[in-house]
């Protein structure tokens, strides 16, 4: 009875993952996979006519080009991404973050380079944020331009208006409508698979690409435009980041099974379609994902076409939403008003001035850049840095928590490194031609973050030299009793065994203590989400005073009312209507003996006036919040 018992839970307990599993598979391919899913736009074109440009023949271009974009795809994507940093997860999260805090925890000594090396990835993934949109929006509505001629003077203007409308709208939260994310992208594979099996018969010998051989001999014996045309042939796998980065929303097997059983084939088919019409037809170069599809289809693919890439550019607009919570989280970067537009999940967030700045910028690149073949020239920097940046911290990573010998770690990372650094080099030789957008927007990015940590960092050492010990300073209280007030009072402070700022100010300057008095500090651990039962920690000092600190992951937004309402299941109940709440408010003013450069302390200064409030961010009644000022030279 018992083994039949037990049979049965198993059975359910298949069935029930097969349940989730399908969902997750179909969700992966909307969120994860829409950037990479749009490269064949415009990947194969650029590649191709950048080597057809300097004489080289029709079929060593394109057998080249595709031997490169397969093998690229299957190198970084399959076997870097799917098959190694897949298995690589802080608590199941995956992402630039998540891979530096976990680097930390596991490389002491390292933990500064860790820290650099997560800086600059994140600095890069805004760079691939801003571009990301512009190029697949416009090599999407290009099509249009195959209809008839006639329409390409609207191509510019109605990539304007649905960029806008896409930022517009986020204000609202994409949860009614990511259901059919998936679905979409899902039809967009299939479409791309069957247009590209179409024209397989129009020259088999395209077949030759899928040996590696062709090329290796393209780019090791055409020099400087070999290189070129690299970097061009890696805007096929711009996006594979996003495979890492949305591990902890739909899981390893979902994202991996998607892969390797429809996104990966639907690409490779398709890039063997296009390479096979080129030879056959070389005037098809022109636009050759398009022209793989007869003219009564050409307009519900312009359609699919761009609902593909807003999907895609949404995907990379939440990443950017969720990239900066993290950074606010872990302090590299002021904190910023984040809106939550779904109670029911909580990765639905809205951060309303990254927002108007990514589409300002978007906007911007649109208008100067003009279309997608101008645009392919800017793309590639960024995401190649950041493979780069990827590939060393998973090295510590696999080396120190893994167990792994240096040599072994070494011999599974080591390749896959020096192929994206020469991707990487390949990239850099466009900067002239707008790959200096990228760069410069990374390192507007690092600096913001840089500045900010070591502004923080200054900031804290001048507070710590007039706090004094929490429990000095409870004792003396004892000793000497100031006048009390009945009511609950809420100090917050970085640590709660020093005496917060406000505290002493309100003894100093009205000479009154509450009856009950608390020392709140909110932490960031180095994990993504840190359990309810793990949230809280509570110490009584004496009956007056009572510490407590909150644990937060860098994927989660504190909220003083929830901490409270947590509060009262461990025996704590603090009124908020009651509560007054205690916020030191710095004012910082610049010094000549500052440990930062002019300018930096400037930038600083700005930033802090920039801040969300303490008030706002934390979610504190604001009708209970008293602010005492205090000044700290910089």
């Amino acid at each position: 009875m018992r083994q039949g018992k037990a049979a049965e839970q198993d059975e359910a307990g298949v069935a029930e993952h097969r349940q989730h599993f399908w969902p997750l598979v179909i969700g992966s391919i909307g969120v994860v996979f829409g950037d990479i899913g749009t490269s064949p736009l415009y990947a194969l074109r650029e590649a191709v006519n950048s080597a057809q440009g300097v004489g080289i023949s029709n079929r060593e271009a394109v057998v080249g080009v595709l031997s490169m974009i397969l093998w690229a795809l299957t190198l970084i994507v399959t076997i870097k991404y799917v098959m190694v940093l897949l298995r690589i997860d802080n608590k199941g999260e995956g992402g630039t973050f998540a891979l530096m805090s976990l680097g930390q925890s596991v490389a002491k000594r390292s933990a500064p380079i860790v820290l650099g090396l997560g800086i600059a990835g994140a600095a890069f993934f805004y760079g691939d944020a801003v571009i990301t949109p512009a190029i697949s929006v416009l090599s999407a509505v290009e099509g249009l331009n195959l209809i008839t001629p006639a329409l390409e003077k609207f191509v510019l203007p109605i990539s304007l208006l649905i960029l806008v409308a896409l930022f517009s709208m986020q204000s609202h939260g994409t949860a009614k409508v990511a259901n059919v994310f998936g679905p979409i992208t899902a039809i967009w594979f299939v479409a791309i698979a069957a247009g590209g099996l179409i024209h397989l018969v129009d020259n088999p010998s395209v077949l030759a690409a899928l040996n590696p051989l062709p090329g290796i001999e393209f780019a090791a014996s055409h020099g400087v435009i070999g290189l070129t045309v690299m970097g061009l042939v890696f805007l096929s796998v711009t996006g594979a980041e996003a495979l890492y980065a949305d591990l902890g929303h739909f899981g390893r097997r979902p994202i991996s099974f998607a892969w390797i059983w429809l996104v990966f084939p639907s690409l490779a088919l398709n890039y063997l379609g296009q390479g096979a019409l080129i030879l056959s037809n070389p005037a098809a170069l022109e636009n050759p994902f398009f022209r793989l599809y007869p003219h009564w289809a050409l307009f519900p693919m312009i359609v699919l076409a761009t609902l593909a890439t807003v999907i895609a550019s949404q995907a990379v607009i939440t990443g950017a939403f969720s990239l900066t919570r993290q950074a606010v989280q872990l302090g590299l970067v002021p904190r910023l008003a984040i809106h939550h537009t779904s109670e029911a999940m909580a990765g639905q967030i809205y951060l309303p001035r990254i927002n108007w700045l990514l589409l300002v910028s978007v906007l911007l690149v649109v208008i100067v850049f003009r279309d997608s073949s101008h645009l392919a020239s800017a793309y590639g920097v960024s995401v190649t840095a950041t493979m780069v940046i990827t590939s060393c911290m998973a090295f510590f990573i696999i080396w120190r928590l893994w167990g792994w010998s240096i040599w072994r770690a070494a011999a599974l990372i080591l390749p896959l490194a020096l192929i994206e650094l020469a991707f990487f080099m390949a990239n850099i030789l466009k900067i002239v031609d707008g790959g200096w957008l990228p760069l410069a927007l990374a390192a507007s990015v690092g600096l913001v973050m840089l500045t900010w940590l070591r502004g923080a960092r200054i900031v804290e050492k001048q507070m710590r030299k007039n706090e004094a010990e929490l429990d000095w300073l409870i004792k003396k209280l004892e000793a000497k009793p100031p006048f009390r007030v009945s009511g609950t009072a809420v100090f917050l402070t970085p640590d709660v065994n020093s005496a917060p700022t406000s505290l002493m100010h309100n003894l100093k300057h009205n000479r009154i203590l509450h009856e009950r008095n608390i020392v709140l500090s909110i932490k960031t651990n180095d994990v993504p989400r840190v359990p309810s039962r793990a949230r809280l920690e509570i110490e009584r000092p004496n009956e007056t005073f009572v510490k407590i600190t909150a644990h937060y992951g860098f994927m989660e937004t504190p909220s003083i009312p929830k901490i409270f309402n947590q509060c009262r299941r461990k025996a704590l109940n603090v009124d908020l209507g009651a509560t007054s709440f205690f916020v030191s408010r710095r004012v910082l003013r610049p010094t000549s003996k500052s440990e930062m450069p002019r300018w930096q302390e400037m930038l600083f200064i700005a930033l802090t006036h920039g801040a969300e409030d303490a008030t706002t961010y934390f979610q504190i009644p604001t009708d209970r919040v008293v602010e005492m000022g205090t000044q700290i030279a910089v």
